[in-house]
């Protein structure tokens, strides 16, 4: 008896020698994935770089010191403190951490969170009891065995709930560009099939999707929510002899609106009615336009003077109708292409969003044009990396392809949806030649909430996406994909 309990601290050193050899070699093998893997920790994201090298080193030392004899006791305090590490790390996981990642692989791979754990409370019950054997071969007292071994314990899960905190903090408002892929979090439900590519969302209300065409202006599709039926209409307009060089539609029930901005006029309708009759004619031009309502529109103009973006409010029941606010878009080079964005209204929510195309920023703001927030996406191109000319008819013109920051967006409730068009930290080259990154942010505060990927469909690339409560509906090449999000907004 006496016998085993001197051999059991040497059979447990070498097993220790074998689990973090095993596992610094296998990490080292497939770096980059163990890099990914960390950087889409739920926990440890904002330190993925950092962690990467350290547990590997600390690992290969750890193994160094258990191998040799007059070491050795100081090797199984260090494996008993990262096996605490370990431990705290996935009851993190488990029960505080937004979404649950998938397993690691290694040595373990076909093991999940709560069987990994158990195996590392087996690990570190271990490493307490040779200590013990150890430290009583050595006459030592048993509380400063006990005080040892809760020292370290208490460091090393110190250790970890505070890069945990710090990591949250870092990755939710102050993102050093590390995405969070969150676990599955849009399902692909259903698929139509449009049969061309040239459509766009026009709207969403009452269990219909309402599509504009490119190439056929006039046709208003309906589909149903459902994706098992659609029908289109022809519109008429009461006067089409203008020289439209763009024109578009959009619903807001129970009207649609039909307009160009390079030609000053708005049409609007009744759904189900194809005549569409002027509302407003030479008020305003403008090169984007969002429907409050029957009578008040959210419109990007340029300015007279300076050629300038500018938001503007148009309320054809006063006078006068046009307001501008020239202080929201923010000129950086030109104010023009360095303010270029999107304007989007936010499915069942009062609030207008516009994000910059060229920056990482985007403003929330209230249906009168209060700026409410001034928010950031997690990128780090806080200026325009543009080069511009103005011509000698001042318009402005660009003279080396633009970075862009951001593509597509679509918001519902709180949440903007942002495809980006950067690639982060730690990200695979290959998944972004595969799939469009979506990343989520809230909209009443600065908070990033996670990203995921919508997969390319062949060689058809995600076009436009349009955030409902439930599901988040996609077009790629001639398809309209439906994905359920996996908790609803």
């Amino acid at each position: 008896m006496k016998k085993s309990l001197l051999i059991l601290p040497v059979i447990a050193a070498y097993f220790f020698v074998l689990l973090f050899c095993y596992a610094a070699v296998s990490k080292i093998l497939d770096f980059e994935n163990f890099q990914v893997q960390l950087a889409q920790s739920p926990l440890l994201s904002a330190y993925a770089g950092l962690i990467s090298y350290t547990v590997i080193i600390i690992e290969l030392i750890i193994a160094l010191l258990l191998c040799i004899k007059n070491t050795r006791l100081i090797g199984l305090y260090l494996s008993l403190g990262i096996m605490v590490s370990f431990t705290v790390y996935i009851y993190l996981i488990l029960n505080y951490s937004d979404f649950v990642p998938c397993s690691c692989g290694g040595i373990l791979e076909k093991l999940g969170w709560t069987e990994h754990m158990i195996f590392n409370i087996v690990c570190v019950l271990m490493a307490f009891t040779v200590l013990y054997i150890l430290e009583r071969q050595e006459e030592r007292k048993l509380y400063r065995t006990m005080i040892s071994t809760g020292a370290i314990s208490f460091v090393s899960a110190g250790i970890v709930i505070v890069l945990f905190l710090s990591s949250e903090n870092i990755i939710k408002k102050e993102n050093n560009f590390t995405r969070r892929f969150l676990l599955h979090p849009v399902i692909e439900d259903k698929a139509l099939d449009l049969g061309i590519n040239s459509y766009y969302f026009a709207g969403v209300n009452n269990g219909s999707i309402y599509l504009g065409n490119v190439t056929a202006p006039l046709i208003l599709t309906s589909v149903d929510t459902a994706l098992k039926s659609s029908s289109s209409m022809k519109i008429h307009l009461d006067r089409s002899d203008y020289k439209f060089r763009n024109l578009q539609v959009q619903e807001k029930s129970p009207h649609y609106y039909l307009y160009d901005g390079s030609v000053p006029v708005i049409y609007r309708g009744v759904l189900g009615d194809s005549s569409a009759r002027t509302i407003s004619y030479r008020d305003a031009y403008f090169t984007q336009l969002v429907v409050i309502d029957s009578s008040r529109f959210t419109i990007r103009t340029q300015s007279r003077q300076h050629r300038q973006y500018t938001l503007a409010s148009m309320d054809l029941s006063t006078n006068p109708k046009l307001k501008l606010y020239p202080s929201i878009l923010e000129k950086q080079i030109d104010g023009v292409f360095d303010s270029d964005g999107k304007l989007i209204g936010s499915l069942g929510a009062t609030e207008l969003i516009y994000t910059y195309f060229y920056r990482n920023q985007f403003l929330v703001m209230d249906h009168d044009l209060h700026v409410v927030k001034r928010l950031n996406t997690i990128d780090t191109t806080s200026r325009a990396k543009i080069e511009t000319r103005q011509l000698s008819d001042g318009n402005h013109k660009m003279t080396a392809p633009p970075l862009v920051v951001n593509k597509t967006m679509t918001a519902s409730g709180q949440l903007l949806f942002n495809q980006s068009n950067l690639m982060g930290k730690h990200e695979s080259a290959k998944e972004w030649k595969n799939a469009a990154i979506v990343d989520v942010y809230r909209t009443d505060r600065q908070e990033y909430v996670g990203s995921f990927y919508i997969q390319n469909r062949k060689e058809n690339t995600m076009s436009q996406m349009l955030a409902t409560d439930k599901y988040l509906y996609v077009l790629i090449g001639n398809e309209l994909i439906r994905y359920k999000f996996r908790v609803p907004i």
